[in-house]
């Protein structure tokens, strides 16, 4: 009978073998360590810090705009304005007779020259834009929300993958160390059958079929190892550490598991992905503002002061100053406000059908992974009646062995069929906490995984393949 262990994915193995300088860490503190130092997270922070300054610039919208200018312009020629135009541009009633001013016949006044500078303060001040600025203003808002939506998925999603990573590890340093039993156990075996077969007790071949076995646990032992050490150093590298990581925690189960209701519940009022579906809506909803803004006028105060103008009679009977107010309505337009309005409409109720649809995924999601969790559950549970048959079967057949009842490849049979129902169990465990974490992620309540660590069942310490010579079977 060959030993089959379930396999979860070669890079998830670890060793037990671990370097004297390697650091333990607990499931919590790696959590900590992956929140401070990875890079995914660093980047959606940084997302979210956009986002706000974004949003912050959309408050002085509502502020005046200033501006500062100044314009030189070159005209073609001077502006002059002689004195016969003069004379001609006074309008006089029509009883009298027209004004005729002798001196101003060859005379002329310079207006402007042709080199022009000015320079000025101009204010712009919106009052009123058919709710444009507050539309930007809300979108704005929700962008940020949905940015910080974003982060906590990435978040979870990060959660979910150290999980996998570092209970993937003291899973397989729990295959390890089964590994390393069934070898000692076939050790004592091999030892013990070549006693008998220098009595004369057993056939050579019986010793041969006792020596193959060993070897072939010595072979799977390193080459778990191996695993081990490819597992170690890629949750090093997740971790972000320059010495390697030895988990502490272990795996484990629990008496049982809150009701679905709850996991359900808190999944739906706190998963980040029907955040960003809200916050999608409110942009959709802004956006329908500002096409309804389109259809409204646009009033604004201005001003315009003086700085600095030419030595000139225009400069002079211009104003240094002057304020007054403004209004712009659209009349048409050529951006299709109609079309675009009905188009945000229509963004609005996509957004409503896709929150119906991911609250009904996330529900079936959360049942599907809790019915994983009890099922995992149920089935360390109800591998304890088959390890303590596996163990009495393999005393028994070591008995046998010895009693020349039962060949060696009995012998060997029941040993790695124990070997393989404490794998089995092993991964029962695995399953459960990347079922439970993935629950806790889902109704964001990973911060409460050192709860049900404090309240766990972690693998007895009963015998394991090979703890038991066959030179002191009764």
């Amino acid at each position: 009978m060959k030993l089959k262990f379930k396999r979860i994915v070669t890079v998830l193995a670890c060793s037990v073998a671990l370097p004297i300088y390697a650091q333990e860490l607990s499931f919590s503190q790696a959590w900590q360590v992956v929140q401070k130092q990875n890079n995914s997270l660093a980047a959606g922070q940084a997302n979210v810090d956009r986002y706000q300054n974004l949003q912050s610039a959309k408050k002085s919208l509502n502020l005046p705009s200033v501006t500062l200018s100044a314009n030189y312009t070159r005209l073609d020629d001077d502006v002059t304005l002689s004195g016969e135009q003069l004379a001609d541009s006074i309008t006089t009633p029509a009883a009298l007779p027209p004004i005729s001013i002798p001196f101003l016949a060859n005379s002329y006044s310079t207006i402007a020259e042709k080199d022009v500078f000015t320079s000025s303060i101009r204010a712009v001040w919106p009052i009123f834009t058919g709710g444009k600025i507050i539309s930007a203003q809300s979108i704005s808002e929700a962008q940020t929300d949905e940015a910080r939506a974003q982060l906590e998925m990435e978040r979870q999603a990060r959660y979910e993958d150290l999980a996998k990573y570092y209970f993937g590890v003291v899973l397989s340093r729990q295959v390890v160390q089964t590994y390393q039993s069934v070898e000692k156990g076939l050790e004592q075996h091999a030892e013990f059958a070549e006693k008998l077969q220098q009595q004369g007790q057993i056939a050579r071949v019986e010793k041969l079929q006792a020596d193959a076995s060993l070897a072939k646990a010595q072979v799977d032992r390193k080459k778990s190892e191996r695993d081990l050490q490819i597992a170690v150093s890629a949750l090093t590298q997740i971790l972000n550490q320059s010495e390697t990581v030895n988990p502490s925690s272990e795996l484990f189960v629990n008496d049982n598991l809150p009701p679905l209701s709850a996991f359900t519940n808190e999944t739906l009022a706190s998963y980040p992905g029907l955040s960003i579906l809200d916050a999608k809506e409110k942009q959709a909803k802004g956006l329908t503002d500002v096409q309804k803004g389109k259809y409204y006028p646009d009033v604004y105060l201005y001003g315009d002061y003086s700085l600095y103008e030419d030595d000139s009679l225009a400069a002079q009977l211009t104003p240094d100053w002057f304020v007054g107010v403004g209004v712009s309505i659209p009349l048409l337009e050529n951006s299709g406000r109609s079309g675009q309005l009905e188009a945000a409409h229509s963004a609005v109720l996509q957004v409503s059908h896709l929150r119906a649809q991911a609250k009904q995924d996330l529900s079936v999601l959360v049942q599907k992974t809790y019915l994983e969790a009890e099922q995992s559950l149920e089935e360390v549970q109800g591998l304890e009646t088959s390890i303590d048959l596996a163990e009495e079967n393999l005393r028994l057949r070591r008995k046998m062995f010895s009693q020349g009842l039962s060949n060696s490849l009995d012998v060997v049979d029941a040993e790695l069929y124990l070997a393989s129902i404490l794998t089995q169990q092993h991964v029962a465990r695995f399953n459960y906490l990347i079922s439970l974490n993935k629950l806790l992620a889902l109704s964001g309540k990973m911060n409460t995984f050192d709860q049900y660590e404090s309240r766990s069942i972690t693998a007895s310490s009963s015998s394991t393949a090979g703890n038991q010579g066959e030179n002191n079977v009764n």
